[in-house]
């Protein structure tokens, strides 16, 4: 099974892949993980909230 989210394809992407993640303020963490916000907007979350409730995901968007 490929592991897209860790290693050699995280080299091309900016930052390799690392952030401040929106929803719990976590820095310099891994934001592969896209979520949708009720005015479907896209934002990259870390893996811990990538199934955070969606109330956390618009919240953190504004």
């Amino acid at each position: 099974m490929a592991k897209t989210k860790r290693g050699k394809a995280l080299w091309n992407v900016p930052s390799h892949g690392r952030g401040t993640c929106p929803v719990c303020g976590s820095t310099r963490i891994k934001l592969l993980y896209a979520r949708t916000t009720s005015d479907n907007k896209a934002i990259k979350v870390c893996k811990r909230c990538a199934n955070a409730p969606q109330t956390k995901v618009d919240a953190a968007n504004g």
